[in-house]
């Protein structure tokens, strides 16, 4: 659940300027998704066609291999053990996809949403037309909406599906036009408001040697309480399983019986191993907004292609009529792809249900990389590089976002915007920032020539992409105690978002009860005194938390807001003012909240 941010501000603008001057596979346990109702008829008087499709998620232009923790799978082994894998990276990516699409006549490449937006500086320093151009030479066919298309509004996203230069930063190159997606991109229940019709295309017919695929794109409901009010201004957002319903029955009176729905919602696996056996012992283990969805989407729907939570599963749901039916994550960040093969009956024009078979498969590292993509990746790396190697500061090892509640980096972004609010008010005295702000960590390998435990300002980028602006706000301390006790109820009661807290704010979180009172409200201390409820605290938060994003909505009834500068422009100077090759920032033990369980 993440963040987005209005349109990038003038100081990437300035940035930009300056710069004018696959493959050997892991693959999961296969599942089969079984309807008795749809055996099809027999093969032999009517041969069916195999079909194969090959679906991707939340890939959030990582062009190059993610580092850290993002770019590695765990994967179970036959004796219960795990290990991780190194995964990801376009290059990779594309090479694996060929080979899947080996021996294939009839091979489809979708997506479920979340392709750009919230990406490190390669992709996103250039409003993700990189990665547009990747998903382009890769061969992805269709993809749906992710909340993140929206980080730019949707006249960006518009601009990425239809092409032509950015409308303030131009071309990036001499007589070098951005085009846009070859492929469509799907909203079915994205309705522009002025017009009542889909913003984009609801659905597309897909027709490989005969086989006719319907694929229907939403994305989530609730995008508009995840994304900062400017990103989806003008915009509704309809019920996913209402919307995928409607435009079923009308691929049907089109004689489109094959039908695949590309929702960017998702689940929560009972184990992180990217080949977990869902099903195992006759039971599902999938929980989240998605089980809800796939309930309600109507039988005659395929699969469903799912995303937004970053999880990897292959899992079977009940339709509505009782049939077991697939729904698919592929992790994010290019890490993984799902591959299901399936027969498609030529007589009928749909998928014979009972044939359906889906796994995860691991975009392995060992595999040779993809040619033209890294002549794509060179072009823009070239662009890139005089702003993307700049070093802006030391770390002594990994700043982790990892932590059941709190984390290493958490803290460091809190510090980091903290000091910038005393820059611009004395009388700031804390700072607040939501972890799913926090994209990626900070590594202390190198991951260029800079060295090791040298930050590059690219680096920084991957961490805080969002361009979010520190905004300053004057809190009631009975505001103060309202805001730490959302994190746990609320929109936030059955999945908590733990906000990061700068130093010198402590509490204890008792888990052992339930709702707002996991916060306990007697150990609320500020530079170790009890929070006054009467009197004012001038807290720094981004500008999403400051609109009451996550469920914040305290937050936004604050007072006397000041705006600062970029969130990332906040991190470098905390970096470059605190840190040198001598005297290099260590992470904090992490250990501001108190945890009982």
């Amino acid at each position: 659940m993440s963040p987005t941010h209005s349109r990038r501000p003038a100081p990437r603008r300035a940035l930009i300027a300056a710069l004018a001057a696959a493959a050997t596979l892991a693959t999961a346990g296969a599942l089969v998704a079984a309807n008795p109702a749809q055996a099809g008829p027999d093969a032999a008087s009517t041969p069916l066609k195999d079909l194969q499709l090959l679906a991707i998620n939340d890939f959030h232009g990582n062009l190059e291999p993610p580092a850290g923790s993002s770019g590695r799978v765990t994967e179970r082994q036959a004796d219960g053990t795990t290990k991780d894998i190194d995964a990801g990276g376009v290059e990779y990516l594309a090479s694996s996809l060929r080979t899947a699409r080996a021996g294939h006549d009839r091979s489809l490449t979708v997506a479920a949403g979340d392709i750009v937006g919230a990406s490190p500086l390669l992709s996103g320093l250039f409003h993700d037309e990189p990665t547009i151009e990747a998903m382009n030479k890769l061969g992805l066919d269709v993809t749906g909406v992710g909340n993140h298309e929206f980080d730019e509004g949707k006249d960006e996203l518009l601009r990425l599906q239809n092409g032509g230069c950015h409308p303030v930063d131009g071309c990036y190159a001499e007589g070098r036009k951005f085009k846009g997606a070859d492929y469509p991109i799907l909203s079915a229940n994205v309705i522009n408001e002025k017009t009542g019709k889909p913003l984009l295309k609801p659905y597309v017919v897909q027709n490989v040697k005969g086989a006719k695929v319907g694929f229907i794109g939403v994305t989530l409901k609730g995008t508009p309480d995840v994304v900062t009010a400017e990103g989806v201004k003008g915009l509704k957002f309809l019920d996913e399983a209402e919307t995928i319903n409607k435009y079923t029955k009308e691929l049907q009176q089109q004689g489109i019986h094959a039908i695949v729905a590309l929702v960017h919602e998702g689940g929560f696996p009972a184990s992180s191993a990217y080949n977990y056996d869902c099903d195992a012992g006759g039971s599902t283990g999938l929980s989240g907004p998605i089980v809800d969805i796939a309930k309600k989407v109507a039988p005659e729907v395929d699969a469903l292609v799912t995303g937004h939570t970053h999880n990897a599963y292959v899992c079977s749901i009940p339709d509505p009529a009782g049939h077991p039916r697939l729904v698919t994550s592929a992790a994010s960040y290019g890490r993984l792809f799902t591959e299901l093969n399936m027969k498609y009956d030529p007589r009928t024009d749909d998928i014979v249900r009972a044939t359906v078979k889906g796994s995860n498969r691991v975009v392995d590292r060992t595999q040779s990389k993809a040619a033209d993509l890294t002549q794509l990746l060179d072009y823009w790396q070239t662009l890139a590089a005089p702003v993307a190697n700049k070093p802006v500061g030391y770390i002594t090892k990994d700043v982790t976002r990892t932590g059941a509640v709190e984390s290493p980096l958490g803290d460091l972004i809190a510090d980091a915007q903290l000091a910038h609010a005393k820059s611009l008010d004395s009388r700031s005295v804390l700072a607040l920032m939501n972890p799913g702000g926090i994209r990626a960590d900070l590594v202390y390998a190198a991951s260029g020539k800079e060295g090791d435990g040298v930050v590059t300002y690219g680096e920084g980028f991957a961490v805080q992409p969002f361009s979010n602006t520190v905004n300053l706000k004057d809190l009631t301390g009975a505001q103060l105690i309202t805001v730490l006790k959302q994190q746990v109820s609320g929109s936030n009661a059955a999945a908590p978002k733990y906000l990061q807290i700068s130093d010198g704010l402590t509490y204890t979180l008792d888990l052992t009860k339930t709702g707002a009172d996991r916060v306990v409200t007697d150990s609320i201390r500020l530079n170790g005194k009890p929070i006054d409820t009467t009197a004012t605290y001038r807290v720094a938060m981004n500008s999403f938390l400051a609109g009451g994003g996550d469920g914040f909505t305290e937050l936004a009834n604050g007072t006397d807001q000041l705006v600062g500068s970029d969130d990332l422009a906040a991190l470098v100077d905390y970096l470059t003012a605190n840190t040198s090759a001598a005297a290099p920032y260590a992470p904090t033990a992490a250990d501001r909240v108190t945890v009982v369980k």
